[in-house]
């Protein structure tokens, strides 16, 4: 794609994005649900081009350029391609974002201020290898009204064409504006973006904390960032220690490539000599390698942990160990090295769970939970186009609200400033309303 093609799909994608906003909640939801049936109707075409990914990742994998977390990812099936579909029809099932009134505000008698829910407009996005996400921010920008310019990873190319293709088809057919969705595959077309302040109105990236931050350093566009997921589990001296293991397990094991696995265990010491020994057994019959602080080495035989495992994402069966004298022990650890993401307390007592809860720093803070929990469609966001761990705009899982943003009606009746200025000017009522805006409100009453 060249300067002068990127620049005219952006250019389409300006104008979609006005006609997406003036649709219906009808018209989109009826789109997305036939776009997961076209995705349902072309699972074999799909399976058959994420193979090619997947056969090229696992050549990537044996010179040891790839991980075999990041060929998991990859990695497409039947009951995979089923959960997409659902997880679009989720979307489409859930309450429009757009026109809600948020807040609304008598100035005058018969003049009233609303603060109304609008798309965003265009929205660039650049993202990893799982080809779901691709499925996933197109449906959100849908449905929340925006246009979506999509840049996923080199390793997905195939997936994401075949997904792409699928969208855009299904899309087209039901009517929706061209150019409401780009896909482009250059990386030097992501420079180009990062330069076209004028034109797109969010970035959000997922990757690596390096790439996130090449990305706010080399743009002026707002950046709503997806970073690391170094996430933590405490077990406390207070927690039900079966409860504690099964969290611990699952927040692993259950899914280990993914940005809301845990990646470190703090473990009081009061309980660390009971709690080490079962968890060390679990997590051996799922194949995680456990590397440990030294405390945590004079229970169990497990590797020697380093300072650089406290603050790393594995995104693999790996986890780190260490035993902590305190909660605040604990809650400074998190401080220290955590991302931001997602972390979760083991305890009984609820006023410890209260002061962890309010000391983390973090989007997502759970009492007796898994990490895991972390994650838009769980919580009944439909999907998410990823887990903001800033805290301007939208933070933790991004779903229909965060791509929204708002303006202003304002409902008159010939009111002019001049009639509230100078010496006789007329008091402002400044009364909330209980009302929801619509044109010409004041005229219907």
């Amino acid at each position: 794609m060249t300067e002068t093609d990127i620049e005219a799909d952006v250019a389409e994608a300006q104008g979609a994005a006005l006609e997406l906003a003036k649709l219906s909640d009808e018209e989109r939801q009826t789109t997305l649900y036939e776009i997961a049936d076209a995705i349902e109707a072309r699972t074999d075409e799909i399976l058959a081009e994420n193979e090619k990914d997947v056969e090229e990742g696992q050549r990537l994998l044996e010179e040891g350029e790839y991980t075999q977390a990041l060929v998991d990812r990859l990695k497409l099936s039947e009951s995979k391609i089923e959960s997409i579909a659902d997880m679009v029809r989720s979307v489409a099932e859930q309450d429009d974002p757009l026109g809600k009134t948020l807040s609304a505000r008598e100035l005058d008698e018969d003049l009233e201020l609303y603060k109304v829910a609008v798309p965003i407009g265009v929205v660039g996005t650049v993202f990893e290898s799982r080809p779901d996400a691709l499925v996933q921010i197109a449906s959100l920008a849908l449905k929340s009204g925006n246009a979506v310019i999509l840049k996923g990873g080199s390793e997905a190319l195939h997936s994401n064409r075949i997904l792409f293709e699928t969208i855009e088809e299904a899309a087209a057919d039901a009517g929706i504006p061209d150019g409401w969705a780009q896909h482009i595959e250059a990386r030097e077309d992501v420079d180009r973006l990062l330069e076209m302040d004028d034109s797109i109105d969010l970035l959000m990236p997922r990757g690596s904390s390096a790439f996130v931050s090449y990305i706010q350093d080399n743009t002026s566009i707002p950046v709503l960032g997806h970073t690391e997921g170094i996430c933590h589990v405490y077990v406390d001296d207070q927690a039900d220690l079966s409860m504690a293991e099964d969290i611990a397990y699952d927040a692993k094991v259950q899914y280990p490539a993914v940005c809301n696995a845990v990646e470190t265990l703090l473990v009081h010491e009061d309980v660390a000599a009971e709690f080490l020994p079962a968890i060390a057994d679990r997590y051996e019959t799922a194949d995680v390698e456990i590397r440990g602080d030294e405390a945590t080495r004079e229970i169990v035989d497990v590797t020697a942990a380093t300072g650089d495992d406290w603050d790393t994402e594995y995104g693999d069966l790996i986890v780190s160990i260490k035993v902590v004298d305190s909660l605040a022990a604990a809650i400074d650890h998190i401080t220290t090295y955590g991302s931001k993401h997602t972390e979760s307390i083991v305890t009984e007592d609820d006023e410890r769970a209260r002061t962890f809860m309010r000391s983390i720093d973090s989007a997502s803070v759970f009492h007796n939970a898994s990490t895991r929990f972390a994650d838009g469609y769980r919580f009944g966001l439909g999907a998410e186009v990823g887990i903001s761990t800033g805290k301007i705009h939208a933070r933790g899982p991004v779903g229909l609200e965060g791509l929204t943003t708002y303006k202003y009606h304002l409902e008159g009746d010939g009111q002019l400033v001049a009639t509230y200025a100078g010496e006789d000017a007329k008091p402002y009522t400044h009364e909330e309303l209980d009302a929801d805006w619509s044109p010409g409100r004041l005229s219907d009453e």
